[in-house]
């Protein structure tokens, strides 16, 4: 019976979580890798990373994620590049499990079921509308695990025990409280969603709003710098955005309304209760949302981004439509079921090939890679000291064949802040904003910086290293080049 019960829920499973990986990619090191990655090295060796640590140290108080993951390290032997890819396959395959629990209670037919399960398993790397988030991220993050949890909590309050979702949503709180708090938000309108009557009073939605409310902190007087830093964050501003991103944030909630009325008359109670939950949820997170976001006196709130609600709104958008393409559409031909299997992995995976520029799909912890900026890291890593301390282009995040893969976190090297990720922690902790806001000031006009230029970074900040296009400005001691890059002392 175990065996057979093994073969039956987790094989399954696990054949979408490594279908799912294999077409969402894996880059250790990009975009929000680069601070948390970055923790997790400076934890395991505190020798790294003397200069500018507050650039990731301190967003990361409010997680407990870093000192888990070096302690898992440190205990098991095992190393970190074969830990972090281990632990991101871990977070897939127990989101796709809680999806698969979710569906056995909203679809009757296992057919439905698996459906939804590889629907969501496909679109992994769905963009949410305009939060620059996806369903699931590339690499290992804390938001990954957090996802996971919370989607094992809301499964186990479909199955009627709601007291097991209490730890497993602790537990996410302690490794990524803004989702996490989004996260309890949702229980609270499912729960209210399956009692009987369903209430809707005025009290639920206040207690849904505590789940929201962030620290004191928030309501400080703004700096210049921290309002310099907030501009880089476009997708902050909800009011900015564009008209196809607000139609991916309301369309999903008309559906779900929809899917509500035509379940309840077709008699499918528990699927038309969660799709309740699922836009009441949402119509509320949406008006918090716009009222965070419009008077300016609460400006220091655009950092909670609020808007990324629509994560959980999207995980249950492909669970809900792979699970009524599994009952109405695929059933038991087999034909179909490859073309929609094709059809939705084979489109995903096209559009994450296409996205990196110069780089593998799958950044696998024995793989050189062939691409310049990450040849150049390694180099770094591995012939200069633990203690250099580096300057290069701040908008290198976003120069061609780069990629967004973070210099601190694959370097291993202390650098000068850049003008992308580190204006992304300063929006989250504003006391680094007169340090990250004098940096960017000194390293203005970097494309055209000759040997001078270097002196004086070297003189007001004590950089001794630079990475630069190849070929060099004249007078830096080059150690090192590719056919795009040079790492070179500064005399």
């Amino acid at each position: 019976m175990r065996l057979k019960r093994l073969i039956s829920e987790f094989l399954p499973v696990l054949l979408f979580t490594t279908l799912g990986f294999l077409v969402m990619g894996y880059h250790p090191g990009l975009e929000d890798d680069g601070v948390y990655l970055t923790a997790v090295k400076a934890d395991l060796n505190p020798a790294l990373f003397p200069h500018n640590a507050e650039f990731f140290r301190l967003q990361l108080q409010a997680t407990l994620f870093d000192g888990w993951m070096a302690h898992f390290v440190q205990w098991t032997g095992i190393p970190l590049a074969w830990a972090e890819l281990g632990w991101q396959f871990v977070s897939l395959f127990l989101i796709l499990w809680a999806c698969d629990r979710i569906a056995r209670q909203l679809f009757g037919d296992r057919r439905a079921q698996w459906a939804a399960v590889a629907m969501v398993a496909a679109m992994l790397t769905l963009p949410v509308a305009g939060t620059a988030l996806n369903i699931a991220d590339q690499h290992l993050h804390p938001r990954n695990l957090a996802t996971a949890l919370i989607l094992l909590g809301i499964s186990r309050i479909l199955e009627g025990k709601r007291w097991h979702a209490v730890p497993l949503l602790i537990l996410a709180f302690v490794l990524h409280p803004i989702m996490a708090a989004l996260g309890i938000s949702f229980c609270v309108f499912l729960t209210l969603a399956l009692l009987e009557p369903v209430p809707f009073r005025l009290r639920a939605l206040r207690d849904s709003l505590a789940a929201a409310v962030p620290l004191g902190w928030m309501f400080e007087p703004a700096s210049p710098s921290w309002r310099e830093a907030l501009a880089t964050r476009g997708y902050y501003f909800l009011y900015h955005w564009a008209w196809y991103e607000w139609l991916g944030a309301l369309a999903p909630l008309f559906l779900f309304w929809l899917l509500s009325r035509v379940a309840q008359k077709h008699g499918e109670t528990r699927l038309a209760r969660f799709a309740l939950a699922v836009f009441a949820y949402g119509a509320f997170q949406q008006i918090v949302a716009m009222i965070i976001l419009t008077p300016a006196k609460l400006e220091r709130l655009a950092p909670l981004q609020p808007m990324r609600y629509l994560q959980l709104v999207y995980i249950f958008m492909a669970l809900a439509a792979g699970g009524l393409m599994g009952r109405f559409l695929l059933k038991t031909k087999v034909w179909r079921w490859a073309v929609y299997l094709l059809v939705f992995n084979g489109g995903m995976f096209l559009v994450q090939w296409e996205l990196i520029d110069d780089g593998a799909h799958l950044e696998l912890p024995t793989m050189v890679s062939s691409n310049p900026w990450l040849q150049a890291f390694a180099w770094i890593r591995q012939n200069t000291p633990a203690d250099a301390y580096f300057a290069l282009d701040p908008q290198y995040l976003s120069a061609p064949r780069e990629d967004f893969h973070s210099f601190r976190a694959l370097a291993e090297r202390s650098q000068l802040s850049d003008a992308d990720k580190d204006a992304a922690v300063v929006t989250q902790v504003p006391s680094l904003g007169p340090e990250w806001h004098l940096q960017q000031v000194a390293q203005a006009g970097w494309p055209h910086f000759q040997l001078g230029d270097f002196e004086r970074l070297k003189a007001e900040f004590g950089v001794g290293w630079v990475l630069v296009s190849w070929p060099q400005p004249a007078g830096l001691a080059c150690r090192w080049h590719n056919d795009a890059l040079t790492v070179c002392r500064i005399p």
